[in-house]
C-alpha cells in the first residue's frame, strides 16, 4: 500500500462537473493498493497519517499532526502509484490491485482515518476525477506499508 500525502490549505474532487469532496486545511492522500495489500496495512497507514507530525507549530517546526491542527483529509484512489516504467515506454500496472480488492480497501482506509478522528472524504473509485488543491509548503510525503 502506498500513500502520497499533499499538505493543503484547501482541496476538492470534481467528477462529471460535480464536487464530490471538499476540505479546507488538511491532506490530500493519493492511495495506491497493491494485489497483496490487506486491511491491517490500511489501518496501520491511517493511524500513521493521523498522527504524523508534518504541520508547523508556532516556532515553524514540524511538531503537529493532522489531529493536532484539526485538519481533514480527502482520500483519492490512485492505481498509477504502482506504475512500473523501468522497461519500455508505457508503465505496467500489473502490481496494482484489481478493483474488487482495491475499492473496499480504499473505503476501509478512509473509515480508519475517521475512527482516528480525522474527518475524511473520498473521491469516486474508478472515475475520472479532477483533483484541485492548494499545496501548503509545499509539503509532500511518501509512505509505504
Amino acid at each position: 500500500m502506498r500513500a502520497l500525502l499533499q499538505r493543503v490549505t484547501k482541496a476538492s474532487v470534481i467528477v462529471e462537473g460535480k464536487t464530490v469532496a471538499a476540505i479546507g486545511h488538511g491532506l490530500v492522500i493519493l492511495l495506491g493498493i497493491a494485489q497483496r495489500d490487506t486491511g491491517e496495512q490500511a489501518r496501520f497507514l491511517a493511524e500513521k497519517i493521523a498522527t504524523l507530525r508534518i504541520f508547523e507549530d508556532s516556532a515553524s517546526k514540524f511538531n503537529l499532526s493532522l489531529l493536532d491542527v484539526g485538519g481533514a483529509a480527502i482520500v483519492v484512489s490512485q492505481f498509477t502509484l504502482y506504475g512500473d516504467a523501468r522497461h519500455g515506454r508505457r508503465p505496467s500496472f500489473s502490481e496494482a490491485a484489481r478493483p474488487e480488492l482495491a475499492a473496499p480497501l480504499v473505503e476501509k482506509f478512509a473509515e480508519f482515518l475517521r475512527t482516528q478522528g480525522v474527518p475524511s472524504q473520498t473521491g469516486v473509485f474508478g472515475a475520472h476525477m479532477l483533483v484541485e488543491f492548494e499545496n501548503d509548503g509545499p509539503v509532500t510525503i511518501w509512505l509505504e506499508k
